[in-house]
């Protein structure tokens, strides 16, 4: 029998060996298994005389065997084959684990190659359940050596239950019986890129002969994995643009007029040109569906705010959600600030939160189904089936990497077709707005608006220089001295009662990522512990200290938040519960405590918090990581640069786009199994431009049948709806 890649395991292998890959990795069908990819190559190593064994190293030999002994072990159950084999100089033990059918292939007499890691017990040379390939004759025996020494052994991402070798021989097995597979990539792409054959790409990636192959195997795979993935997002945009949206213009003398007459400054080059995209994709036949990236106080706000007046004018209504109802409030404190006496009572900016008191939530939710109000902010309260609108033209959605793809669905199915609005102040990389939003369109605000005093960040290397440690606090007291305010930033709540602290968890209780090199194993500072510290600092004691964490309840951490806005209090010692969008003119200091224990981007995003208003900002970044780690060169690269777009190249390079794209945002993490968004940046541009070609051509993929096949395999119905919530 024969097979496709659609061909269910349990036919292929049987339903046992289907059972434990749909257990192990979530595999249903022959494609699953064989794009299982090997992680790693081994080779062999040299044919070694055994008495030149490298210990610790792994090694070849080839031997006779000499001698079989089975045995019961000691300490634990079944039996304990040993198997003593000689090269006619020396002698080498190999033992097997419960592996005692062996016995019946390993003869004394039989000649092979024997392949393993090089250890010793009591003094004698051993290799532990080795590789091994017996010869039928000795005639055949030196040239068959050779060959499979030279030969690389693929090592799979395996389990307990799946070992390596094991998906090795299954694999194996489906290839021999394997059909000929559609490729994906165009004739003409093929030939122009040097490409091998989908078949010849996927025999040469699990059973090379040599390294050339592998290279050439992982060239062609990426390169599909890269058009599949861009051909799915081009197919979103175009399905995005065969929706009808409402045409918004702005119309003469209408609310953005009136607005910007009234604005007190001058737009910067950047933000004026976002607002006039924005503008001309909400008079589009078709839903907006842009992101727009910027820095920390670069006015994201402002051009959103101007968009949300151009849908005003028609009476359309917008929809703001925000991470956190900190964030929220703030948002419409600022925005009601910004439209001013006169245009904020004709716009009625409402606030819905699900920890309002229920009356207040009640008219706030009449306001919002009447029309009544045109700029609704909220958290996501305004998903729950309660809340409706009467024409909702445009979601913006704030820091969209902290908010499912689900919930932003919601969202805009309250509306028809409503114009999308995406914002974020983490910079990110081209080739990642390229590999996870490579639906929306993307802007970026890089000039900053003038009137800033900017920020200066050093490093406190505690570890070197402890005497570093007390300075900081003299420098805190001194700068409210001056009438500033300090924000001082934990990874933990209560160090000394955390289990595990991942770096940036709001509550602190989360489990421990496995540290980077340098990094602490857990958090020296908690918020508990930094506030009794300072209350009993002869200078800081004196002043007013607060605390701010996950684990408050909401109207508490509003209160205190509030409070410090208003100049309440000197000195916050909070969890990253402060990174996002609190915005604290008077606050000229930022210490981060174990600041190793950050990420870059999380780094420069809470640095941004100070330095906002005419206040020089000051960001202090205290650690104990040694120069030369890598927990080190993470807080370096933020104290060396304020350019968050540099950072965020940085942040990819030293983390890895695991982590930066986020949980499976878009589905791109689970389709990416070779392709590397750092490394493979011209190639995803190629494909991109590519994937547009062919579509434009031939938007059914009628032509392209391997193609079309491939991205109904790669990308999964989930992964679908996902992108089509982006």
């Amino acid at each position: 029998m024969s097979f496709t890649l659609d061909t269910p395991l349990s036919l292929a292998l049987g339903d046992k060996a289907a059972n434990t890959l749909s257990r192990a990795f979530g595999m249903a069908v022959v494609g699953d298994l064989v794009a299982h990819y090997p992680r790693r190559y081994a080779v062999r190593g040299e044919l070694t005389p055994i008495l030149d064994l490298p210990l610790g190293e792994l090694a070849t030999v080839v031997a006779e065997v000499r001698s079989v002994r089975r045995r019961r072990m000691r300490n634990r159950r079944g039996e304990l084959l040993e198997v003593v084999i000689g090269d006619g100089v020396g002698e080498l033990t190999l033992t097997f684990f419960g592996q005692a059918w062996r016995e019946k292939e390993l003869k004394r007499g039989r000649r092979g190659v024997f392949s393993g890691k090089v250890g010793a017990f009591k003094g004698v040379l051993q290799f532990a359940n080795p590789d091994y390939q017996l010869f039928e004759d000795d005639t055949a025996a030196l040239a068959k050596a050779d060959e499979i020494v030279r030969t690389p052994i693929p090592i799979y991402p395996a389990t307990a239950a799946v070992t390596s070798w094991k998906l090795q021989t299954w694999i194996g097995e489906v290839l021999d019986r394997l059909e000929d597979i559609p490729d994906p990539v165009p004739d003409e792409l093929r030939f122009r890129e040097a490409l091998l054959t989908a078949r010849e790409a996927l025999e040469w990636i699990h059973r090379p002969e040599t390294r050339a192959q592998i290279d050439a195997a992982r060239q062609t795979l990426r390169m599909h994995e890269a058009l599949v993935l861009q051909t799915a997002l081009a197919q979103q945009r175009q399905f995005v643009r065969m929706m009808s949206a409402t045409q918004r213009p702005a119309r003469p003398g209408g609310l953005l007029e009136r607005f910007d007459a009234a604005m007190p400054f001058e737009l910067t080059p950047d933000q004026a040109a976002v607002g006039r995209s924005i503008a001309t994709d909400l008079t589009a036949d078709w839903p907006m569906n842009r992101l727009v990236q910027g820095e920390v106080g670069s006015g994201k706000t402002l051009v959103a705010l101007r968009a949300m007046l151009q849908v005003a004018e028609s009476g359309g209504q917008s929809a703001l959600i925000a991470p956190t109802e900190v964030l929220a409030g703030q948002h419409l404190r600022s925005i009601t600030r910004m439209l001013g006496p006169k245009l904020a009572p004709e716009l009625m900016p409402t606030l819905l939160t699900g920890q309002m008191p229920a009356a207040d939530r009640r008219k706030a939710a009449l306001r919002v189904a009447s029309g009544q109000a045109r700029i609704v902010v909220g958290t996501h309260a305004l998903l729950s089936e309660g809340t409706t609108f009467a024409d909702l033209g445009l979601v913006v959605v704030d820091e969209q990497h902290r908010f499912g793809v689900e919930q932003r669905e919601m969202l805009r199915a309250k509306g028809t077709s409503p114009h999308a609005l995406v914002l974020t102040a983490t910079p990110i990389p081209r080739t990642v707005a390229m590999t996870v939003f490579g639906d929306l369109d993307v802007s970026t605000i890089r000039t900053m608006p003038a009137g800033r005093a900017g920020i200066q960040t050093f490093v406190a290397p505690i570890a070197e220089k402890p005497g570093w440690f007390g300075r900081v606090w003299e420098r805190v007291a001194e700068e409210v001295e001056r009438g500033h305010q300090v924000f001082v930033v934990c990874s933990a709540i209560d160090a000394e009662n955390a289990k595990a602290v991942a770096p940036g968890e709001d509550d602190g209780s989360g489990e421990l990522a496995p540290p980077v090199e340098g990094e602490a194993a857990r958090p020296h500072w908690g918020v508990v512990q930094v506030a009794d510290m300072l209350a009993r600092h002869p200078r800081v004691g004196e002043l007013r200290i607060a605390t701010l964490h996950g684990r408050m309840p909401s109207d508490e951490k509003d209160r205190v938040m509030q409070d410090f806005a208003r100049g309440d209090i000197d000195v916050l010692v909070a969890t990253t519960v402060i990174e996002v969008g609190v915005d604290v003119p008077n606050a000229s200091t930022m210490v981060i405590l174990d600041a190793d224990r950050f990420g870059v981007s999380q780094l420069h995003q809470l640095r941004g918090r100070v330095g906002r208003g005419g206040v020089p900002g000051l960001c202090l970044l205290v650690t104990e990581a040694e120069q030369g780690t890598t927990a080190r060169e993470r807080v370096d690269a933020v104290a060396a640069t304020l350019d968050g777009f540099a950072l965020a190249e940085v942040d990819l390079e030293l983390r890895g786009e695991g982590d930066v794209l986020g949980d499976a945002q878009s589905g791109a993490r689970s389709s990416l199994r070779l392709l590397r968004v750092v490394k493979d940046a011209d190639l995803i541009a190629r494909a991109r431009g590519e994937a547009e070609r062919i579509l434009e051509g031939d938007p059914t993929l009628d032509r392209h049948r391997g193609l079309a096949e491939a991205l109904a395999r790669r990308m999964t119905q989930e992964e679908r709806a996902a992108l089509a919530k982006n």
